[in-house]
């Protein structure tokens, strides 16, 4: 009872509210920013935590307003991810046939072990090397913290992960766009490739957009294939890691294990694919979801300084940069053979 009330007095505090009306306020800037063409590369998501960052290296933040930025980057979160759902159509999935969705998952398998294999040659820390991998093979940012409770990763290691995936996609979008001109692919075969490769959402449609409106709608379709798959390979994950870890007591399969807000995004999904909300209340929510999203990541960036990026990063970059390279080579190979 008297935890209860504690939590209520920290909801009603001022200094709480002031913190989280903080990372609404980068969230809402990210998005206007993101309006503009060269910008609209990075997406609202990247711009939050760079907007974070800058943000802490140039005012000083109140101590008193942490906790509305850990609210805002922890539990909004949490709702933004399963709001993020109805993104997703399943049915867009099953039809788009069984080679594509293969192409997916090889992809996705592929730059997970070959990112997380070069961040353990670089001797990058390992929940780092976790998050840098799941971002590059899944879904960009929102897998990297989706997947951070999992490996239980703290802020600093979970807002450098996002702004190297974040980063690294930017980079390559710019390399497809030109790329696209010199490649034999046709407009649908080259959506696809640019959805199995990619990290964010915001650099498949950026890419793809070379290709016309149809290499677009391929590529977004795919993309979210990766992005369904996050829902299993986070629950792999939380086990293996669990598994792994020396300091973990339990070893036997816990419900805790379940990433429940994971879940949430998958039952999201099978509602949008039922097609019982209509297609503006499914836009809203949508964009919602990134609304939050983008504050858990302005969270984020406000509690992580350059330097620490410069420290924890560099060699996580290089280990993705290359795994990015050998994923896109890989996934080239995979449109030419089964598509």
């Amino acid at each position: 009872m008297v935890n209860r009330q504690h939590k209520l007095k920290s909801t009603l505090n001022p200094n709480f509210l002031k913190g989280i009306l903080l990372t609404l306020l980068i969230a809402l800037v990210a998005k206007y920013i993101a309006t503009f063409p060269f910008l609209s590369i990075l997406g609202q998501l990247v711009i939050a935590i760079i907007l974070g960052m800058t943000w802490r290296a140039t005012f000083k933040i109140q101590d008193s307003w942490q906790v509305g930025i850990s609210f805002s980057s922890k539990k909004l979160l949490r709702f933004g991810i399963i709001l993020l759902g109805m993104r997703l159509n399943l049915a867009d999935i099953y039809h788009a046939g069984a080679n594509v969705f293969l192409i997916a998952v090889i992809n996705l398998l592929f730059a997970l072990i070959v990112v997380y294999g070069l961040t353990k040659i670089f001797k990058v820390d390992q929940k780092l090397g976790i998050l840098t991998a799941c971002g590059t093979a899944i879904c960009g940012a929102a897998a990297v913290v989706a997947i951070a409770p999992q490996i239980k990763a703290n802020e600093k290691e979970t807002a450098v992960g996002a702004a190297i995936v974040a980063l690294l996609g930017t980079i390559f979008t710019l390399i497809y766009t030109v790329l696209y001109s010199i490649i034999d692919l046709t407009p649908t075969a080259y959506g696809i490739f640019a959805g199995g490769t990619l990290h964010e959402i915001a650099h498949v449609i950026a890419a793809a957009s070379a290709g016309g409106n149809e290499a677009i709608d391929i590529a977004v379709i795919v993309k979210l294939t990766r992005v369904a798959l996050l829902v299993p390979v986070a629950i792999v994950i939380g086990i293996f890691y669990r598994r792994m870890d020396k300091s973990e007591e339990k070893k036997a399969f816990s419900l805790s294990i379940i990433p429940w807000f994971i879940l949430g995004f998958l039952a999201m999904s099978a509602i949008n694919s039922l097609g019982i909300i209509p297609a503006n209340v499914s836009q809203a929510l949508v964009d919602t979801a990134y609304i939050l999203i983008a504050m858990a990541m302005a969270g984020l960036g406000l509690n992580v300084e350059m330097k620490t990026f410069k420290e924890l990063g560099v060699k996580a970059f290089i280990a993705g940069l290359i795994g990015s390279v050998f994923l896109s080579v890989l996934g080239y190979i995979l449109v030419i053979l089964l598509y």
